[in-house]
Formats: C-alpha cells, structure tokens, sequence
C-alpha cells in the first residue's frame, strides 16, 4: 500500500490575495501533491494550506512553497493576532493511510535539514519529531514569538535543531514536526468582549486545567466585529467538537452571551463530524451527507461545505 501523509503549512501571510495565490501555484506544480483546502485569515494575518500525498511529491511541493515566502514575506513588516516564528510558521505532517508516526517523524526531520541547509532557515523540531521534552509543545518552541526569538535564539536551550543560531534576516524561523490530526477551530461570541473570550480561553484549554488536549486564545476578529475564542483541537477523540462547544457555550452563557457561529479552518476527519450528529441526535438512518449538514447546523458552522471532511477533500482530489 502507498503510504500517504498530510501536512499543513502555515503561512504568516493573510491579507495579499496575490503572495497566497503564488503558494497555491507552487504546490499546484508538483504532481501526485493535491491541494485539499486553502485558508486565509486577515487579522491573524495568516494563510494555512492542506496538502496530502505520498511523502515524495509532498516534501517538494512544502520546499517550493519556503521558497515562495522567503521571496514574498518579510517578517520585519508583519503584524497580526497569531503567534508566530517565521514566514513560514509552522509545517506539520501527519500520517495518513499506509504511514506511520515514525515515518513521519523521518519526514520532519528530513525536511527541517534541507530547509535549513538551502534557505539558511533556523528550523526547530516540535511534536514527536522532537529531540527533547522541552521542545514538544508548539507553545513552548514559540515562546516569545518572532521579536523574541530574535535575541533568543543566542541563549542555553534556545538554539534551533538546523540551520544558523540567529533569525533569517526575512523569513526568521520555522517549526517542524509530526502530530496526529488537529483541527482548528474557532468559536465566534456574539460579543465584542475580547477580554470574555480571553476568560473563556483559559478556562477551557488543557494548560489552565480545562479540556484534556484543547489549546484555546482569545481574539478580536475586526472583520466580523466579533470576539473569537480559537482553537486547536490536538485529538478529537480525547475531546470531541460538540465538547468543546458545549463547554464554550456554557461559559459565554455565564455572561449572558450567545454564540454566533464556529468555522473549521481547514479540514476535519468525517469521524470528528459524525460524533457531533450522533449528539445532536441526527439519525443514523439518514445519509452521510445529510448527517454532515446536520452537524454543521448543531455548531453553526460557517459556510460549511461536505467537502471540509479530510477523506472526501481528499477523494475528489485523487478524482481530479
């Protein structure tokens, strides 16, 4: 069986249509990677791509798009809600059907080494493919965020895994690693309260005590005129989304606030979406596609399209 890997770079660039649209190509021109779902969020000031394949095809397309933003992105010049190291932030694969975590593992580090090695790119290994406990958790490798890093960097501990001991002089630094699926998740309060989501935030993410494998950030999102409380789910089976609803529902409805909607950015495995309409009380007996549409409207899912479910992107990208 070929093995294939998904991996989802983040791009601290969201609001030049143009820069996105130069990344999209550079993975467009590798065969066998199929591009699965493109992102772009304005005042994070940040773009995620979802690309799946055979490990080959998909370490070519993640170099061609380095190459793109180290052209394109000038970190000196960026600002948004994110945190964020570098251009290109953060790239992840994870195992899909035929790989394992060690080979993705192999991928990380394969990949950090050549980033490095070509564009000069400090690169830190995060996940599973970290080469110490200190470094697993994204938070940690971040910490600081690209203005911090830059003095940092030079210190005991903070030296990355490749590449030189100070910032590109553009791109910065990037983060590599394997995880299992995540999906990010944003809840939109109908609320201007930045500070609510903040407390909301806290609240619930695992690092404060709250749900098991959820990290979770409070936000103003200007576009929306909203307070968000974002996201990542780390394993959706630990804690599902209608969990995560449910307990952000709960926790606004203490302040007398509703919820306006949530929205997927990126993908989600259709498993993830079946346990909310089991919840919700969707039939079984319905089709899949029905039971997907009642899921969204249990989290009020914007713009949801069935096409947001990992496995049936993924089939109509091998169908072309």
């Amino acid at each position: 069986m070929a093995k294939l890997v998904e991996s989802v770079p983040n791009f601290s660039e969201g609001r030049r249509t143009e820069v996105v649209d130069k990344l999209v190509a550079a993975v467009e021109r590798v065969p066998g990677a199929s591009l699965l779902d493109r992102t772009s969020d304005a005042s994070h000031n940040r773009s995620v791509l979802t690309l799946a394949g055979e490990p080959a095809p998909i370490l070519e397309a993640l170099e061609r798009t380095v190459a793109v933003a180290v052209a394109e992105i000038d970190m000196e010049h960026h600002f948004g809600e994110h945190p964020r190291i570098g251009a290109v932030d953060v790239v992840p694969f994870v195992p899909l059907a035929g790989a394992s975590m060690a080979d993705c593992i192999e991928l990380a580090r394969t990949f950090g080494a050549q980033v490095a090695a070509r564009f000069g790119i400090p690169v830190y290994l995060y996940g599973e493919a970290a080469t110490s406990p200190a470094r697993q958790r994204l938070a940690d490798v971040r910490r600081g965020q690209y203005e911090g890093l830059r003095t940092q960097i030079g210190e005991p501990g903070r030296a990355p895994d490749f590449g030189p001991a100070s910032l590109h002089a553009t791109a910065g630094a990037m983060a590599v690693g394997e995880r299992p699926f995540l999906i990010a998740y944003n809840i939109n309060l109908e609320s201007r309260d930045v500070e609510l989501a903040k407390r909301i935030a806290r609240r619930i993410r695992e690092s404060s005590g709250g749900l098991p494998r959820v990290q979770a950030n409070g936000f103003w999102i200007e576009e929306l005129d909203k307070a968000q409380v974002s996201m990542n789910l780390l394993d959706f089976r630990t804690t599902p989304l209608w969990i995560v609803w449910e307990a952000v529902r709960a926790e606004a409805a203490e302040d007398g606030v509703h919820l306006a909607e949530s929205e997927l950015i990126g993908l989600a495995p259709i498993a993830a979406l079946l346990e909310v309409a089991d919840h919700a009380g969707v039939s079984q007996r319905l089709s899949e596609s029905e039971r997907l549409a009642g899921a969204a409207g249990f989290l009020k899912l914007r713009d949801f399209s069935p096409l947001q479910a990992l496995e049936l992107r993924l089939e109509a990208a091998r169908r072309g």
